[in-house]
């Protein structure tokens, strides 16, 4: 496993956050978060996406976003807020310490203005096309399976 957690910040869909627990599964992901309305397992929309991944990988419910971050960053681990923001970096060029979590939003608000101003740096998956963004569990994928990646080539 990969020293990566992620915290999903009032994620609405449930279909979204049962295929991120997939993708965490796939990717080795630490531990998931889920915050504020994110939806928690059981519930037959996550596990129709999950596919029984949410019964493997670790999960909490903590309410606020915040409290998961400043418990993060005193244990050493470095947040990253994955988010369109002025100071984004672009998520290829990135550099990443570790273990890192991911910090992900709502999928029309994205990160909140507290917890993005709580995060250490910020990342942005760029587009080509004429939409601005990915949905979150796209950019999701991307930006964990490349987190993995680098992980991989600093050990």
């Amino acid at each position: 496993m990969a020293p990566i957690y992620v915290v999903l910040e009032n994620i609405r869909s449930l279909y979204n956050v049962g295929a991120m627990f997939r993708t965490s599964d796939g990717a080795g992901v630490q531990k998931i978060f889920l915050c504020g309305i994110t939806a928690t397992p059981p519930r037959p929309e996550i596990a129709k996406t999950a596919l029984g991944a949410e019964e493997f990988v670790e999960w909490e419910y903590e309410e606020e976003a915040l409290d998961v971050v400043g418990r993060l960053r005193k244990d050493g681990v470095q947040i990253v807020g994955v988010e369109l923001a002025d100071d984004a970096e672009n998520y290829w060029d990135a550099e990443l310490d570790f273990p890192v979590c991911l910090v992900f939003g709502h999928e029309t608000e994205g990160v909140s203005d507290e917890v993005l101003a709580a995060c250490d740096k910020k990342i942005f998956v760029p587009m080509n096309g004429k939409k601005e963004s990915l949905n979150v569990e796209a950019a999701f994928s991307t930006v964990v399976y490349e987190s993995v990646r680098k992980h991989q080539q600093k050990t």
